[in-house]
Order: C-alpha cells, then sequence, then structure tokens
C-alpha cells in the first residue's frame, strides 16, 4: 500500500476513534457478524448495554489493512474506548471475565 493511502486511511480511523467512545472495527456489523470473534465482541458490549460505533472492514478492503497497519495489531476485530486500542477477541473477553473492562468503562464514565 502507498504511503499516502495509507495516511489518509489512518487519518480516517483516528476521525472515527476521536468522534465516537466506542468503536468496533470487525468483520460484518453489530446486527450481522460475519466471524465468531466479532460476534464474540459484539456479544461482550451488548451484554454491557453499550452504545458503538460498528465499522464494517469487509466492506472497505484498503480499510481492512489499514486498521492493522495502524495498530501494528494482525487481528480482527478491534476494540477502541475513548481513542485508546484496547485489543482484540481475547483480550476484551479475558477483561470481561476479570472485571477490567468494566472497571475501564466506569473510570471512562460509559457505564454505570
Amino acid at each position: 500500500m502507498l504511503f499516502h493511502e495509507n495516511e489518509a486511511i489512518f487519518e480516517r480511523i483516528r476521525q472515527d476513534i476521536s468522534k465516537h467512545d466506542i468503536v468496533l472495527y470487525m468483520k460484518g456489523t453489530a446486527i450481522f457478524p460475519q466471524c465468531g470473534f466479532s460476534a464474540a465482541v459484539v456479544q461482550v458490549l451488548d451484554s454491557l448495554g453499550l452504545t458503538f460505533k460498528d465499522i464494517d472492514v469487509l466492506a472497505d478492503p484498503p480499510l481492512r489493512q489499514g486498521i492493522k497497519d495502524f495498530t501494528n495489531w494482525p487481528t480482527l476485530p478491534q476494540l477502541y474506548i475513548k481513542g485508546e486500542f484496547i485489543g482484540g477477541c481475547d483480550i476484551v473477553r479475558e477483561m470481561y471475565a476479570s472485571g477490567e473492562l468494566q472497571s475501564l468503562l466506569q473510570k471512562e464514565g460509559l457505564l454505570e
């Protein structure tokens, strides 16, 4: 991918994660996930009653690679909270199971 293309994608990602408190880059949508890992993260967020911005990387191949380059993280989904990269499916599930995710969300004022 050319440098200027990546920069444009990175700028789009920066705008998305600054505009929305919770952003999930995923395969498919929250209503219709296209992979089990994306579905698992949606399930965690839904179980906490959270509103989040879902971004379908399958609909945008340059973004699909660009988000991996942006975080230097090779897999999807990718969860951001208040502009910070949290992790993928395994990390989100572990944080949820331990209560760490709920604590972070409470600290950020996103969960009561």
